[in-house]
């Protein structure tokens, strides 16, 4: 096992991942009980015209910045921190977490029978290094009927996830081909994330 870091995430994915590569982690999040409240969706407004590799990788530092800010502020013990961010573009087109479950039937009536990409970006802080990563993958969706959609979405599975789907979940019978990092579409690279690790002195 590793030494502890610092995770600034509440996906439940991502944590479930890091325990997978042996790593020992403490949750970092924000508005917790007492302490300074912190917006979370200003920090993922995109920019207008802003490609969505750079979206991604800038929402992730902002998020590590304020994670930063975040352990100092709270007093904890110095250790690394780890951010992430995912998003599903098509073109130039993001697609975040739907807003409901309308917001997800569109998503993934747009998402049908077409080739998206999964984008996750990661950034590690360790003293005062940072390192940054991407994982870029490919998802194709079967044709999928109006039935089909709002069956899945019935599920509640698509709720809070980008691209309204979750590839580890009932969204893989859904799909025809994937390319790139697995865990990158679920949310955070173990490859990348392990050189990351390494490179700040990690042994994995």
């Amino acid at each position: 096992m590793s030494a502890l870091i610092y995770l600034a995430s509440q996906s439940p994915r991502r944590s479930q991942l890091l325990d997978q590569l042996g790593v020992r982690h403490t949750l970092l999040l924000p508005n917790v009980a007492g302490d300074a409240p912190e917006d979370a969706e200003a920090i993922e407004a995109a920019l207008p015209g802003e490609a969505p590799a750079n979206y991604v990788e800038r929402v992730t530092a902002l998020k590590l910045d304020a994670a930063v800010l975040r352990q100092a502020r709270r007093g904890l013990p110095a250790a690394p921190i780890l951010c992430a961010d995912t998003t599903v573009t098509m073109g130039a087109t993001l697609y975040g977490k739907p807003a409901d479950a309308q917001d997800a039937r569109r998503i993934l009536a747009e998402l049908s029978g077409r080739t998206h990409r999964v984008l996750t970006a990661i950034a590690l802080q360790a003293g005062e290094q940072r390192r940054a990563a991407l994982s870029v993958s490919h998802v194709t969706f079967a044709e999928l009927s109006p039935e089909q959609i709002a069956a899945y979405v019935d599920t509640g599975e698509p709720l809070g996830k980008a691209g309204a789907y979750g590839i580890q979940g009932r969204a893989a019978a859904l799909i025809t081909h994937l390319s790139g990092s697995y865990s990158g579409i679920m949310g955070l690279p173990l490859y990348e994330t392990a050189q990351l690790l390494r490179a700040a002195g990690f042994a994995l």
